[in-house]
């Protein structure tokens, strides 16, 4: 384990009786327990689920230029950030093509801290943040504790010396938790109402411990990565770069045109932005998809192949990126990438892959409680 990222939870991990052969962003990350991925899933959806994400890559941005370094290597406008506030990046090279998940919080007037995964954040950073007076440096004491289900507010709330109830979807504050300093932000990756909390090292077992302990009354359960992939496709998350296999997909093609800023507000007025990295390809692209993200629900007991090929009309249309079986929902589900005359809801197409063939027709993510209201309402 030497060369990997040291994490405060491993033996914590380990008791669980998870391995550590496949790691993530130089991490090991429990793929799974000895519980079974689906009742985790289960916990998650009707109870509270915690999972250690410390795997996640952070970044602290600050100084006077720290604003406009972030607004020039990406694609969203970071200058609508109010401190307290954070948002999804879109990290493109310049051809426009996605080359990295990004997600920027904005802590003070001039500082900002942002988490990634495995593509080139940090490489841009540091060559946009030349000649500028900014500070960049990665955080390699923080860990980062994922609480998740409609329980989470209940389980955390009594702990935390703050109104927890009132912090919105997508803000974040510092407080304490059982006593230690963190940073307590309202998203996740599960589709649920839950909360990630960024702490130190040294905090991280007794958090994770006390967070177990408090959580027992509420059903909790540790939940392993491969539950969290689980959760990610029924709510049609993407993660860079199994859900953009191609080398070269445009946000366009993921439905990401939320994240692709042209323009910014002066005085209530949208006026041109500045130029960032692969403005001018993603403007000649912008109506050019080659195909589209979506999602296929299949007639199938079990989750297809990766990779497994769609065809429809006697040619192939597209691509299965990420599947999954819900026992929650009773479905088999995927992440898939299709042509534009076949990416309709309902649009019947065939999965074919070396050892299995089925039917399947075309359902637009989410899968599971498609208006957000658990994840995102009050």
């Amino acid at each position: 384990m030497s060369e990997l990222r040291p994490n405060a939870l491993y033996s914590r991990h380990k008791e669980l009786g998870a391995t550590f052969e496949e790691p993530l962003w130089n991490m090991g990350v429990p793929w799974l327990y000895n519980t079974d991925p689906d009742d985790e899933h289960v916990a998650v959806r009707t109870r509270v689920g915690l999972w250690d994400v410390t795997c996640l890559q952070v970044i602290n941005i600050s100084g006077p230029d720290a604003l406009e370094v972030l607004n020039a290597m990406q694609a969203a406008d970071m200058s609508v950030l109010k401190p307290g506030q954070s948002k999804l990046g879109c990290l493109c090279d310049e051809n426009g093509a996605i080359s990295d998940d990004f997600l920027v919080y904005r802590d003070a007037e001039d500082e900002y801290r942002a988490t990634h995964g495995d593509g080139d954040a940090e490489e841009r950073l540091a060559e946009y943040a030349k000649g500028k007076n900014v500070q960049i440096s990665r955080d390699k004491d923080v860990h980062v504790l994922s609480v998740q289900g409609p329980k989470s507010l209940d389980l955390l709330s009594p702990y935390v010396k703050m109104e927890l109830a009132e912090l919105p979807y997508f803000h974040h504050r510092k407080t304490q938790l059982f006593g230690r300093d963190v940073l307590i932000s309202r998203a996740g990756y599960s589709h649920e109402r839950g909360y990630e909390i960024f702490c130190s090292s040294e905090d991280a077992p007794d958090l994770w411990d006390t967070i177990l302990d408090e959580g027992a009354e509420f059903g909790i359960m540790p939940c392993s990565f491969t539950c969290l992939d689980l959760c990610r496709v029924e709510a049609g998350l993407l993660f860079y770069p199994f859900d953009m296999p191609e080398g070269d997909t445009t946000p366009w093609e993921l439905g990401m045109s939320w994240a692709v800023d042209f323009q910014t507000k002066s005085w209530d007025v949208d006026i041109e932005r500045d130029e960032f990295r692969g403005k001018k390809a993603l403007q000649e692209k912008q109506n050019k998809p080659r195909f589209f993200q979506t999602g296929i629900i299949c007639d199938s007991d079990k989750a297809v192949a990766e990779g497994a090929k769609l065809v429809a009309d006697g040619k192939e249309v597209g691509v299965v990126t990420t599947p999954a079986y819900s026992r929650y929902l009773m479905q088999s589900l995927a992440l898939v990438h299709l042509k534009p005359d076949y990416a309709e809801p309902g649009t019947a197409v065939d999965v074919q892959s070396d050892d299995f063939t089925c039917k399947a027709r075309v359902s637009k993510p989410p899968f599971y409680d498609p208006l957000r209201l658990r994840q995102q309402g009050k």
